[in-house]
């Protein structure tokens, strides 16, 4: 069984998985670097020249502090979520790489297992026929 592994871990093209390997990294660190290093905003701190207005001007000022930072959080997810589709294809092509050459031993595989069956078979026959004489 170590063997049929061996041999497909040798027909993987690693020179494809080593050159795309810095492009995932780094969009794996970009990815990383855009989630990670987010400072939390804190929409709850009121200010000083907030407090010398009336309370519908604190609401109003509230309200548009608070679509402001959603409208920045909005385009940070969106910034985020095209970072990771980056991220996602080079993976899924990197995948579907592997895929065809697997598919390709494995056709290779059943095709030399049928070659050794008929040399058996023909060795088998032939031994037979010899011994019979």
């Amino acid at each position: 069984m170590a063997i049929g592994w061996w041999t497909v871990l040798q027909s993987v093209p690693w020179s494809d998985v080593v050159s795309n390997a810095p492009k995932v990294a780094a969009g794996a660190k970009k990815l990383w670097n855009a989630v990670g290093k987010k400072p939390r905003s804190n929409s709850n701190a009121v200010t000083d020249a907030r407090a010398i207005f009336s309370p519908e001007v604190q609401t109003i000022s509230a309200l548009e502090s608070r679509i402001r930072a959603l409208e920045t959080a909005a385009a940070d997810l969106q910034g985020e979520m095209f970072a990771s589709s980056e991220l996602i294809k080079a993976l899924a092509e990197q995948n579907t790489q592997l895929i065809i050459r697997i598919e390709t031993m494995r056709i290779r595989l059943w095709r030399l297992a049928g070659a050794v069956a008929l040399v058996g078979l023909i060795v088998l026959a032939t031994a037979v026929f010899t011994l019979t004489r």
